[in-house]
């Protein structure tokens, strides 16, 4: 059975710039915070090779 390393670079970018997003969103209009979680839980999930 091979085993291949998958690049999750990108996900770990995504995750980076939705926790940026949800602070910014916090600081200037913190009623659209929760729009910005499901970003940022998947992105996480994605870039540890969880899912």
């Amino acid at each position: 059975m091979e085993t291949t390393k998958k690049s999750t670079g990108i996900y770990w970018i995504l995750f980076f710039l939705s926790v940026i997003s949800f602070f910014v969103l916090l600081e200037f209009k913190g009623e659209l915070l929760t729009l910005t979680l499901p970003f940022i839980c998947t992105s996480f999930a994605k870039a540890m090779d969880i899912m």
